[in-house]
């Protein structure tokens, strides 16, 4: 009885921020928990050009390691801990070249010492580990622009800068912050 009041209680929770992001045009974020390694799990909110967009991820701590280590170039990075990093859209988004409907996604980095990219994949399974990196499920990349934090971030940080007809997807932790514009519509 306590655990379904508690269900209950987390949906009308999710469904108030919900509201929310669709009409105060502004970031939300919900924990929804916490991973096996003691990783918060995170919804974050946006309403961008007509577009509701969510990504789920879980936000690793520096805890004093090299940044180098943690976000090795060349590797693909699931830019997240836990499960895999999942962006929902309810309106078609264009990241570059890489045309998404409606749907759920996931979302890993390719960190470079010059640029990234942003892998976007198709989710195989609810609560898909986000390692290793499923290759087979790739949809396309985008790059992504390389630049400094305006304050290290400890934890991974997902947010959207808005823009006039989309914005641009910023994906921050300790020094670096990375970032990619995408449009809303077909």
């Amino acid at each position: 009885m306590l655990l379904m009041r508690k269900l209950v209680s987390n949906l009308v929770i999710a469904g108030a921020f919900a509201i929310t992001a669709g009409t105060a045009q502004a970031q939300t974020m919900t924990v929804t928990g916490k991973g096996g390694g003691g990783s918060p799990h995170v919804n974050t909110m946006w309403s961008v050009g007509g577009a509701n967009i969510s990504i789920q991820y879980g936000r690793p701590s520096l805890k004093g390691r090299p940044e180098s280590t943690m976000m090795p170039l060349g590797t693909p990075w699931r830019t997240g801990a836990d499960e895999a990093t999942v962006l929902t859209t309810d309106k078609p988004i264009v990241f570059g070249a890489v045309k998404l409907s409606p749907g759920s996604y996931t979302l890993n980095t390719e960190p470079g010492a010059k640029e990234w990219h942003l892998l976007i994949g198709t989710l195989g399974a609810p609560k898909q580990w986000g390692i290793p990196y499923k290759k087979d499920l790739e949809i396309g990349r985008a790059p992504m622009k390389l630049g400094k934090a305006s304050a290290p971030a400890e934890m991974v940080t997902y947010s959207i800068d808005k823009g006039e007809k989309g914005g641009t997807l910023r994906i921050e932790w300790g020094t670096v912050s990375v970032t990619t514009p995408f449009s809303v519509g077909s």
